[in-house]
């Protein structure tokens, strides 16, 4: 019973909605006004900008390998494992 009543509300709601998208965006009443900016008289003069320290460098990653072997035959020893209980 609380299934339907939930559903009914859902489909009310949905039905709502898409009834109410279409005047939505009839509203804007067409295009969206552009703006254009025009840079071609304006003089651009800079110096390049960097930060006041230094640079430092780290030291690369180690390549170690790894310390986890893949176990080949673990299926078969957890078998064994278990026909002890």
């Amino acid at each position: 019973m609380r299934y339907l009543k939930a559903l009914a509300i859902v489909a009310i709601v949905a039905g709502a909605m898409a009834f109410a998208l279409p005047a939505f965006a009839q509203a804007g009443g067409g295009l969206m006004a552009t703006t254009e900016y025009n840079f071609e008289d304006d003089l651009v003069t800079g110096d390049l900008v960097r930060p006041d320290g230094e640079l430092i460098g780290a030291r690369k990653k180690a390549k170690v390998n790894t310390l986890i072997r893949v176990r080949k035959h673990f299926i078969p020893e957890m078998l064994k494992s278990v026909e002890n209980l």
